[in-house]
């Protein structure tokens, strides 16, 4: 049902991998800023430790097991449907069935898919859908990609530059959905955690992707997470 990416290890890595003394499963959570590269470098770090990865994937598998259309879904997740429902910290995510919106009902379904996805007991890395908010109790090594603007920006017009010319939208237009769903995703944050959009201190690590070349700097996330996850085993 899930998508395995493995098992490549990073040079090195191996030995370290080999001494583990405890079998808790090991999650990392990426946020990230639009267009900082975050997806690009959870595939990477994913490669480098040889764990399941996941993201589209996640959209796939909620609508194989509930036979729904996932270009629906992923259309019904891009409007950040969080906005429309009360909640604070202290709600849990059952208390949301109170709302009957389609958006409200996905994205519960999405939680439950994450969930399920921790419940399996293998080593992954998961990008976006607030994973870090959802399996807040597996105590997930939480990481935030973000990027210069200009870097961001520049990014995303390359990935307009692979379209057909007359689908290619503006830098312009690329601009402001750059900040229209950084507005969106801090705003879906800050709904969840109770805690202002800019309080960076719900992530473990916090990387600015800016000029780094994605391999190098998924090598070195892909050390600095195994000795985080060693020393949470032995605080544990």
């Amino acid at each position: 049902m899930y998508n395995y990416i493995g098992p490549v290890r990073a040079d090195g890595m191996s030995a370290f991998l080999g001494n583990r003394k405890e079998t808790k499963m090991r999650i990392i959570t990426i946020s990230r800023q639009f267009g900082s590269g975050g997806r690009e470098l959870g595939e990477r770090l994913a490669r480098q430790l040889g764990w399941d990865y996941y993201d589209k994937e996640i959209i796939e598998t909620l609508a194989e097991k509930h036979d729904m259309d996932a270009d629906f879904i992923r259309d019904v997740l891009s409007r950040h449907g969080w906005h429309h429902i009360r909640l604070t910290y202290s709600h849990s995510f059952s208390q949301l069935m109170v709302n009957p919106a389609m958006h409200t009902r996905v994205l519960l379904l999405q939680s439950e898919i994450i969930r399920e996805i921790a419940e399996a007991g293998n080593d992954c890395v998961i990008v976006g859908r607030d994973a870090d908010v959802i399996l807040h109790d597996h105590d997930p090594f939480r990481l935030l990609i973000c990027a210069d603007t200009e870097a961001r920006l520049q990014r995303c017009m390359r990935y307009e530059m692979k379209k057909a010319p007359e689908d290619r939208l503006p830098e312009k237009t690329v601009l402001k959905n750059i900040r229209r769903i950084d507005k969106n995703r801090m705003r879906t944050r800050e709904i969840l955690t109770g805690k202002s959009r800019s309080d960076n201190s719900a992530f473990d690590l916090v990387v600015n992707s800016t000029g780094r070349d994605p391999e190098k700097l998924a090598a070195a996330l892909a050390e600095f997470s195994l000795h985080w996850f060693e020393d949470k085993t032995h605080e544990d």
